[in-house]
């Protein structure tokens, strides 16, 4: 059995959506699996049930109102034609007032959620040969938890996407049968492992950061900075875990296969800005780049 995985990466989804697009487009594979993190949640059900236009079109006219509801960041636009973040002071303050367990608020991303994953869409993935897979960290228990489109309703699943997609504590805590849910990357970036537990043998994995990744960060400014600094950090510690036990899988298990299809370079160090034009860049930098390294790579 086929798998196409999708790890998380905010914004930079929009490059995994390109390459995505190369290989089941132009090299026509048909994945009996999809399995996705954070980002790669809300890609893998429009790639399952082939509406592959309708989510490219919106990871490349998406906006910051289309996810945050309340934006716990400021962005500064440089002369260059990079961007600065800092925090947005009052914002936060408005959260706290509010009593909110969290800087920001992504309800809209909710809302954004059900206007274009229909529920004419889940219906038909419910009834199709296909296991559409995504994964939330359930905070309250601190485990990882993998869904199946198929054992929910259309709410459910909706609630499901969003909650993978909440990078808390900058994005909505998701509180559901009374459990508190989060990002599904804070413990399984790229679930490799939930595919080839479904049954994959030949797995296409796409990994949105650089293969090979050496950073000098400017050092800290406040308190907020250091926060953003450290979860990076954590963050790249379980993408390089979770590509590990990828290759020591595919090694040590004659009947996996692995693709690993990796950034070329670091697109962003702000992931969680959403901004157009960028991502249209990227989505067809994506497919560019899987048309031109797939002759290279062997599965």
């Amino acid at each position: 059995m086929k798998a196409l995985v999708i790890s998380g990466g905010g914004s930079k989804g929009a490059f995994g959506g390109g390459v995505a697009e190369f290989l089941t487009g132009e090299l026509k594979i048909e994945y009996d699996i999809y399995a996705g993190c954070s980002t790669g949640s809300l890609l893998i059900p429009f790639f399952a049930a082939g509406e592959v236009e309708k989510i490219k079109h919106t990871y490349t006219s998406v906006k910051q109102s289309d996810v945050y509801t309340i934006c716990p960041f400021k962005i500064k636009h440089l002369p260059d034609g990079s961007i600065t973040s800092k925090i947005n002071h009052w914002n936060t303050i408005r959260m706290f007032i509010s009593r909110q367990k969290t800087f920001g608020d992504t309800k809209a991303l909710r809302k954004t959620i059900s206007n274009i994953f229909s529920e004419e869409q889940f219906n038909k993935l419910k009834t199709a040969p296909v296991k559409v897979i995504i994964n939330v960290a359930n905070l309250t228990t601190n485990r990882i938890e993998y869904k199946y489109l198929f054992d929910y309703t259309y709410v459910d699943f909706c609630d499901w996407m969003w909650a993978s997609s909440s990078f808390v504590p900058f994005m909505s805590l998701v509180e559901k049968d009374g459990f508190e849910y989060a990002d599904g990357g804070f413990g399984d970036y790229i679930p490799i492992e939930a595919a080839i537990d479904a049954g994959a043998t030949e797995i296409d994995a796409i990994i949105l950061s650089p293969r090979i990744k050496q950073v000098m960060k400017s050092k800290s400014s406040n308190p907020f900075d250091t926060l953003m600094q450290s979860m990076d950090f954590m963050m790249e510690q379980i993408i390089s875990d979770d590509i590990h036990r990828g290759f020591i899988e595919s090694i040590y298990n004659n009947k996996v296969k692995i693709r690993f299809f990796y950034t070329p370079r670091i697109l962003t160090k702000y992931s969680f800005y959403f901004e157009p034009k960028q991502m249209k860049a990227w989505w067809d930098e994506g497919f560019q780049y899987a048309k031109e390294t797939c002759g290279q790579l062997k599965i």
